[in-house]
């Protein structure tokens, strides 16, 4: 059985529409960079037709990726209410200096925490899954332990 990999709807989404504009636009310039660079002559000593040849690799790799990533993807919708957290939560966490920080707790693929999207297998995600508002919880980080009050659970995220 194929392992499933949690994605939240928008993830997918913004995966799939990569994926597309990757077969739509990129592989066709590619295609015809290469071919311009052929209709040059030499193939050995052109390093334009070299450098559409490794752009070509990367396009149709990342192809690849993608379509494996969808193909495993499982969809799940974030929890609009409720008091415990789980995968695709929003959380609203008050550090020990005091400072409010968001998250929503998403899939590896469609983390990016400067927009305060984190992969739930990080591990501050790790360690709120299954807590509650009121809560206070412990983090082992690479910058040392860090203890954050949780707020606030499973609200809209605009």
């Amino acid at each position: 059985m194929t392992q499933r990999t949690p994605m939240t709807r928008e993830g997918f989404a913004r995966l799939g529409q990569e994926l597309e504009r990757l077969k739509r636009e990129e592989r066709p310039r590619v295609i015809r960079a290469i071919e311009e660079a052929r209709a040059h002559g030499d193939l050995a000593e052109n390093a334009e037709y070299a450098a559409a040849r490794e752009r070509q690799a990367f396009v149709e790799g990342r192809i690849r990726e993608l379509e494996g990533k969808l193909g495993q993807a499982e969809v799940i919708e974030p929890p609009r209410d409720g008091e415990r957290i789980t995968f695709g939560s929003t959380v609203l966490l008050r550090g020990g200096d005091g400072r409010e920080v968001r998250y929503q707790i998403v899939g590896s693929d469609e983390a990016d925490p400067n927009v305060g999207r984190i992969s739930v297998l990080s591990p501050l995600a790790r360690t709120l899954i299954g807590k509650e508002a009121g809560e206070t919880v412990r983090v082992k980080t690479p910058g040392g332990t860090r203890e954050y009050e949780i707020l606030a659970v499973n609200f809209p995220w605009q």
